[in-house]
């Protein structure tokens, strides 16, 4: 009969390197409740369990998937404490893809409309001197205002006070 395995530990720097992430990161997560607070050794550094390297890197993952660290927090709690948080997991990432997709949305938009600024422009360009002024980013405040970018944008020139 063999002897138990014994339990393995990092220091934070060891922790660290391995996962990717600083030594302050690691005192971030502990804060934020979801890495384990460390044991420490006799001369005070502190030593994580071999599993927390794993759990470094799931979090990490989770935080490239959009998930923060209060909502890994409270997750994380949940299975600890013995339940099954899977469904509010399901419920969070459904959430963060309703935000991608949103988002996405919204790139679409600003890429036609940088497309369309873009053809305005060389349009604009193409009626311009050498050297001229074809008032680009002028046309950006008009096209904002309304008037399509007709109005040079200067109309405050001019004026007596």
């Amino acid at each position: 009969m063999s002897a138990p395995a014994k339990k393995t530990y990092m220091r934070a720097g060891e922790l660290a390197r391995a996962a990717g992430v600083s030594t302050d990161t690691l005192r971030h997560y502990e804060r934020k409740g979801v890495l384990p607070k460390p044991r420490r050794s006799p001369n005070g550094y502190r030593e994580y369990a071999s599993e927390s390297l794993a759990r470094v890197l799931l979090v990490r993952r989770a935080l490239a998937f959009g998930f923060t660290l209060d909502e890994l927090a409270r997750v994380l709690r949940a299975r600890e404490r013995g339940g099954a948080p899977c469904r509010e997991v399901r419920a969070l990432a459904a959430e963060k893809l309703a935000g991608v997709e949103a988002r996405l949305r919204e790139l679409a938009s600003l890429r036609d409309e940088l497309r369309a600024t873009l053809d305005e422009w060389d349009s604009r360009l193409s009626k311009t001197a050498a050297g001229g002024r074809a008032r680009l980013l002028e046309s950006l405040a008009a096209r904002e205002r309304g008037d399509g970018g007709n109005n040079p944008g200067h109309e405050w020139r001019g004026r007596k006070k």
